[in-house]
């Protein structure tokens, strides 16, 4: 039996060593660590990149995820251990998988003037959370139904389906409504969904979703409704089965046990220091486990972990 959709609020916090942009944190949230495997939902701006001085996010690594990048306005340079360079642009799809271990810059660029997206994480399964690192880029095309455009990423949605394969089931999308524009989705009924309100606001499933706020809909579901408010609104759908794994999320390491997550700091510590000290140069990080970008940016050293042991999570 289906639920009403729960509400989860933004929560703001730092993105990226000294000179921090702030974003709006959705998942993992008290109650919800995640939707399907998706594992982590960053929403920021629109920022006026003259204000704020835009996203200069250092090198820094990842285990055990995918990100996903998606923005509406904007544009990011993305560099990466495995030899990508590649532009983050809006409508556009950059998924970075990390494996067994990857570092990865993201930097506005001086031709941005406004900055605004999403930056989501997938957990990746046993099966593949030690895998090989790499970059995929897909520009899905406008799907278009009356007061509806949609830019389908990941999955199937509105007769659509993304070419990028991924580990486990999942949707992702774009919908941009019309004012008061009705939606009724087909999706997968074992999947469990969430709307974030990027603009505007929503009646999902019966549940008004205010904005920049995520509506989780439980699995069991074959359609999905979706009413626009009496403003142009803009939504992204995510989508997934529950993943039936227990993940150790910390910093920005998925694994699967506090001893893991302490091995892959230590491994990315090793590599950025010298004498003790952090390099002041990305372009001098060791090539390890985590690979060097080649970015100048200094890397960002991990946390002091917590004096308690890491717990997994659902």
């Amino acid at each position: 039996m289906t639920t009403a959709p729960e509400l989860i609020e933004p929560r703001e916090v730092p993105l990226g060593g000294l000179r921090a942009m702030r974003v709006r944190r959705t998942l993992p949230a008290r109650g919800r660590a995640l939707v399907g495997a998706w594992c982590f939902l960053d929403h920021y701006g629109p920022d006026d990149v003259g204000e704020t001085g835009g996203m200069e996010v250092a090198p820094h690594p990842h285990t055990g995820l995918q990100t996903v990048s998606w923005l509406f306005a904007g544009e990011i340079e993305h560099r990466d251990s495995a030899g990508n360079t590649a532009m983050v642009l809006p409508g556009e799809l950059n998924l970075m998988t990390a494996g067994r271990g990857i570092s990865h810059t993201e930097v506005s660029t001086p031709r941005t003037r406004l900055l605004h997206g999403v930056q989501l994480w997938v957990a990746l399964p046993e099966r593949a959370r030690f895998g090989r690192p790499g970059l995929e880029h897909y520009v899905p095309r406008k799907v278009s139904r009356a007061g509806v455009t949609a830019r389908v990423f990941l999955g199937s949605l509105l007769g659509h389906t993304s070419p990028v394969q991924t580990a486990t089931p999942l949707l992702g999308a774009e919908l941009l409504l019309e004012p008061g524009t009705s939606l009724e989705l087909d999706v997968e009924e074992s999947h469990e969904h969430a709307l974030l309100v990027d603009t505007g606001s929503a009646t999902f499933e019966g549940q008004e979703v205010g904005q920049h706020t995520l509506g989780y809909a439980d699995p069991g579901r074959l359609t999905l409704h979706l009413v626009a408010g009496p403003e142009r609104t803009r939504v992204v759908l995510l989508g997934g089965e529950p993943f039936d794994e227990e993940i150790v999320m910390w910093w920005n390491f998925v694994g699967r046990s506090h001893e893991e997550i302490v091995e892959f700091r230590e491994a990315w510590q090793e590599q950025i220091t010298r004498d003790g000290e952090v390099v002041g140069d990305g372009r001098e990080v060791a090539t390890g486990r985590f690979g060097n970008t080649g970015h100048p940016l200094p890397p960002i050293p991990a946390p002091d972990l917590p004096h308690v042991r890491l717990k997994g999570r659902r």
